[in-house]
């Protein structure tokens, strides 16, 4: 790489090695060499080519000289004739065949969804991966009292596992919503300038267009869409990446309670931090959580890209208009490059997640007997209590209480719930007693966590036999 000139940071910075080579300049032309094979081999059975010019074809396929293509797109302003003319180059016998009957978007609309079939079934392997993470460290915690926050404010009592639940059930309905859309993925097809064949129904004859496309279909084993205009359908373009977008909101919450939660008032959980990493440049103590503030940077990204695939699909006039072509080459390898790199690092994040008990444990002391006044509330008004006053008069203890919380006292809330005469004259002290114990008080929290863990170990199990 030249560091000299400005390189995207997507070109080595983020992204995996093998993201980047589904959409690499090398990659998208040797697919384009792929489906010219494919289109000169269909052609030949139909006697429109010689099988020694598809031999030609085939056996300079992997030949790719981008500079000379370059240096011939200067001079015709055209990136796709510029291959083609580099291709015929190479192929004396059969550079005059090559494209035959195609317009370029036969091509390019055909290799992009190809390249978008590979790069989606990356994401389903690496979003399974993740979630297989998810379910071990749900397990693990399923039991595990923590304090939930509404508002910011602490609640009532949950279980980590659960909390992780709620990431994990998400991502398991994107991997299902992936994995619907990598069988509707379709190509254009061969249909020439406007979608109606009728280059190749000149060719061929009428009677032989639906063979020769079926036959393309079959050698590409891609499925084409049965009507098209000079492209293929840009809400295609649009579901996918609205489908990233989902799964980089899931990663975003996630990174973004990690960082509430690792904040030191907090402290319960922490991203994972290397023995040499350095936090601040000028503060030496700083545990900066800065996997989690690169997710959440980049899901702002990856947020805004579906809506230009939105203003592609919704404004490709008639039959075809360019003003889509150049920030696809942007959008859609970007945004499979982010979520690439939203998944590994919450992949890390998830395997590595430092889980700090005794924080837990403090933070639950302090405040989980005010979740208590919930179930004292519900026993005094099944005494007979006057739900509306009594629940004043629980409101009353938990603010007196909260005062001495505030200053980092130990909640007193216990003691005063004990002693108040207006609840006493409901409830015995040994009822209040246990009403406060409050460790078991998360409902269907465990049962519900491995309950999703057991879903998602058999969802993911089915996806890898299909």
């Amino acid at each position: 790489m030249d560091f000299d000139q400005y390189l995207s940071p997507y070109s080595w910075r983020y992204g995996s090695k093998a993201m980047r080579e589904i959409w690499s300049e090398t990659n998208k032309r040797k697919t384009w060499r792929k489906i010219w094979v494919a289109l000169a081999t269909v052609q030949s059975e139909f006697g429109l080519v010689t099988q020694d010019q598809v031999d030609e074809l085939a056996a300079h396929q992997n030949e790719i000289d981008i500079p000379a293509a370059l240096e011939i797109e200067s001079q015709i302003h055209h990136d796709l004739m510029a291959e083609v003319k580099t291709y015929a180059r190479q192929c004396p016998l059969a550079g005059g065949i090559i494209h035959l009957g195609a317009t370029s978007m036969d091509v390019e609309d055909n290799a992009d969804a190809l390249r978008l079939r590979d790069a989606l079934t990356l994401v389903q392997q690496n979003l399974s991966q993740v979630l297989l993470g998810f379910a071990t460290q749900i397990e693990t915690y399923a039991g595990l009292p923590v304090m939930a926050f509404t508002h910011l404010q602490p609640a009532e009592p949950t279980t980590l596992g659960y909390r992780l639940s709620f990431y994990a059930q998400d991502l398991l309905d994107c991997t299902e919503q992936i994995e619907t859309l990598l069988t509707k993925i379709k190509g254009k097809g061969f249909k020439g300038a406007v979608g109606t064949g009728a280059s190749y129904i000149e060719l061929l004859g009428k009677d032989n267009y639906t063979k020769f496309e079926s036959l393309l279909s079959a050698s590409l084993d891609l499925p084409f869409y049965k009507v098209s205009n000079q492209t293929y359908p840009r809400l295609q373009d649009y579901e996918i990446l609205s489908a990233l977008a989902s799964i980089g909101s899931v990663l975003y919450k996630f990174a973004f309670d990690l960082r509430v939660l690792q904040s030191p008032p907090i402290g319960e959980l922490a991203e994972p931090f290397g023995k040499q990493q350095i936090g601040s440049s000028a503060m030496p103590f700083k545990r900066n959580p800065i996997r989690s503030e690169k997710i959440d940077s980049l899901g702002r990204m990856l947020a805004q890209l579906p809506v230009v695939a939105w203003h592609n699909a919704a404004h490709s006039l008639l039959e075809r208009t360019l003003d889509d072509s150049a920030n696809r080459r942007t959008i859609l390898p970007e945004a499979f490059l982010i979520i690439d790199e939203m998944l590994s690092v919450t992949k890390g994040l998830i395997d590595g997640l430092q889980v700090n008990l005794p924080q837990i444990e403090y933070n639950f002391k302090q405040y989980a007997p005010f979740a208590a006044t919930e179930r004292i509330l519900m026993a005094a008004v099944k005494a007979g209590a006057d739900r509306q006053e009594m629940h004043n008069v629980l409101r009353d203890c938990a603010l007196n209480a909260w005062e001495d919380v505030k200053i980092g006292k130990a909640n007193p809330l216990n003691g005063f719930l004990l002693q108040d005469k207006r609840i006493l004259h409901y409830l015995s002290e040994n009822e209040i007693q246990n009403l406060l114990s409050v460790d078991q008080y998360t409902g269907i929290a465990k049962d519900a966590s491995v309950n999703l863990c057991a879903e998602i170990r058999t969802t993911l199990l089915n996806s890898e036999a299909d």
